[in-house]
């Protein structure tokens, strides 16, 4: 698939999460934020505090892959794994539902306020290394996964793979936001 293409399309879906935090959950209040659903599951807060997790892992990692320059490639091929991962992550009718890994499950007593902004701060951050990425090139920079480090992904891979999940959490944020 063609680099650019796939990096704008990344940035719009960033940049589109990025909007929804701002123009919403930034004007809430701690309470709001904090309520569950009536069926179970995570607040608003919790929902950003678990991409905050992810977000810690990965944005530095990206930045340290990104730090030493490896040419631009007009192209990107998705690993067979790497593409299972985005697939599996990706919000869709029926999806099935995961179990949080122990890091990435929000403690009680959580900061909402600080987690909104924390999310969008990492927002900011992920469309900068995506506009970075431009000049890079994706399928040679290889990054850790998080819940096992040393298994690697390409660079390409991990971005649609956190973007995807990401997505996946923003749904589930706005569902808790309408049934309030």
């Amino acid at each position: 698939m063609d680099t650019n293409s796939l990096l704008i399309d990344l940035e719009q879906d960033v940049e589109r999460h990025l909007a929804e935090a701002v123009r919403s959950y930034q004007n809430w209040t701690a309470e709001k934020l904090l309520e569950k659903p009536k069926d179970g599951g995570w607040s608003v807060a919790e929902c950003l505090w678990h991409l905050n997790s992810y977000g810690d892992y990965y944005l530095p990692r990206i930045e340290k892959g990104l730090a030493h320059p490896s040419g631009a490639n007009p192209f990107f091929r998705s690993s067979l794994i790497g593409a299972w991962f985005t697939r599996l992550m990706k919000p869709r009718p029926g999806m099935t539902k995961f179990k949080a890994f122990k890091d990435h499950v929000p403690p009680p007593g959580i900061d909402p306020l600080q987690t909104v902004a924390e999310f969008i701060q990492q927002q900011e951050a992920l469309l900068s290394l995506l506009r970075r990425a431009k000049s890079a090139d994706l399928n040679a920079i290889r990054i850790g996964i998080s819940i096992m480090p040393w298994f690697t992904l390409k660079l390409g891979d991990v971005f649609q793979f956190l973007v995807a999940h990401q997505e996946r959490h923003m749904v589930q944020a706005a569902r808790v936001a309408e049934s309030q």
